[in-house]
C-alpha cells in the first residue's frame, strides 16, 4: 500500500515506479501515489527493458515473509514465496551498469536466525554476488515504537546494501532507537460509534473469553486474542498483521460504551503512521486490514530514507562517480 514509498517522499525521496501483483493493492497505491509509475503483475514476468524500469539510486523491496515467519512452516528458500527474493535480484542485475546505489529490503526477524543462519547467509552471499557490500552488520532489527514513537510493538529486519562501484565500505547508520512512545490514546477514538460490523456479537465464541479478561484488566488497554488465551497490552498495541480482517486470532479489541470492538481501520492505519491516507470505495474492508498489516510503518521507512540520505553524503561514497 506504499509504505516504503510514503516515507522516503516524507524525506525528500520521489519513487519512480513499483510493483505489486494484487490487484486491490495497487488500487490503493495508485490512489494515494498517482505520479508514481505502478507495474500490475507478477515479479517473476518484471522486465528492466520490457517494461522501461528507470535506474534508481535506492531500490525498496519487501518480499513475502510466510515462507520465513516463525509463525508459519519455515519452509524458507524451499516455499515457492521464498524463492521470489532471487528476483529481486534478477532486476539488480539487469541493470548492468546502472543498477542501484543502495538496496533497502524488510522481512520478518526469524530471517536472521532461521534454518540456523542459512537463510540469512544465502541472501548475504547473492548480494555480494550481484556487486554489493553487504554482510551481517548491515542487517538490523528496528522497532517501530523504539524508532519512531508510535505506540505499536512491531519489529522488522531491515537489510542495506551499498554498491561497490559506488561506495568505498558500507558502514550505513541505521536510525537510533530513542524515540519517544506517543501515548495509545492519541490512536484510538472511544467516544463515538463504529459500524457494526467491527464489534464482536455476543454470540461469538471468543465474546465471553475476551469479556471475561477486560472485566479483569485496564478498559484503556487493548486486548489480542492469542491462540489459547487473551493478552493485555496498556501502553503499545501488538502486531497488526495481514490476517486482521479475517476474525479469530492476532485481532486487537477494545471496549467502549458501545461494546467490545476490534480496532477500526483507521485506527490500525494510524498505528502504521498512514495519515491522511485514501482507501478507494471498492476495496473491501478485509482487504484493508491485509494492506495495513503487511505494509512497512511509514516514519520507519521515513528515517531509513534519511539515514540512506546521510549514507549518500557521507565519505564512504565515491564522489566521482557521482551522476547528476
Amino acid at each position: 500500500m506504499g509504505g516504503f514509498c510514503g516515507g522516503f517522499k516524507k524525506a525528500g525521496i520521489n519513487t519512480l515506479w513499483a510493483n505489486e501483483n494484487d490487484e486491490h493493492a495497487t488500487r490503493t497505491f495508485r490512489a494515494n501515489y498517482p505520479s508514481v509509475k505502478m507495474i500490475e503483475k507478477d515479479i517473476c514476468d518484471l522486465s528492466v527493458e520490457k517494461d522501461k524500469l528507470s535506474p534508481v539510486d535506492i531500490l525498496t523491496a519487501g518480499f513475502p515473509c510466510q515462507s520465513f515467519s516463525h509463525a508459519g512452516y519455515k519452509l524458507g528458500f524451499d516455499d515457492e514465496r521464498g524463492k521470489l527474493f532471487f528476483q529481486i535480484i534478477r532486476l539488480i542485475k539487469e541493470f548492468g551498469e546502472n543498477k542501484p546505489k543502495i538496496i533497502v529490503l524488510e522481512n520478518v526477524p526469524h530471517l536472521a536466525n532461521g534454518d540456523g543462519g542459512k537463510w540469512l547467509q544465502t541472501i548475504i552471499t547473492q548480494i555480494q554476488l550481484a556487486g554489493y557490500w553487504f554482510d551481517k552488520n548491515n542487517c538490523r532489527l528496528l522497532k517501530t515504537d523504539e524508532v519512531s514513537g508510535l505506540p505499536q510493538g512491531r519489529e522488522r529486519l531491515f537489510m542495506v546494501a551499498a554498491s561497490t562501484d559506488a561506495f568505498f565500505c558500507n558502514d550505513f547508520a541505521f536510525p537510533e532507537a530513542d524515540a519517544k512512545l506517543h501515548p495509545l490514546s492519541d490512536f484510538i477514538t472511544r467516544n463515538k460509534k463504529s459500524p457494526a460490523s467491527d464489534y464482536l456479537p455476543r454470540d461469538n465464541r471468543y465474546y465471553k473469553t475476551i469479556a471475561e479478561e477486560i472485566k479483569q484488566g485496564d478498559t484503556k488497554s487493548i486486548y489480542q486474542l492469542r491462540r489459547y488465551y487473551v493478552r493485555e497490552y496498556s501502553t503499545k498495541c501488538p502486531t497488526l498483521t495481514a490476517n486482521m480482517g479475517g476474525g479469530g486470532h492476532n485481532v486487537p479489541f477494545i471496549r467502549d460504551r458501545w461494546g467490545i470492538r476490534r480496532l477500526s481501520v483507521e485506527e490500525c492505519a494510524r498505528l502504521q503512521g498512514f495519515e491522511n491516507f485514501n482507501f478507494p470505495a471498492e476495496i473491501a474492508t478485509s482487504k484493508r486490514y491485509q494492506q495495513i498489516g503487511n505494509a512497512v510503518s511509514l516514519p520507519v521507512a521515513e528515517q531509513l530514507a534519511l539515514a540512506c540520505l546521510q549514507f549518500y553524503n557521507s565519505e564512504s561514497f565515491c564522489r566521482e562517480r557521482r551522476v547528476a
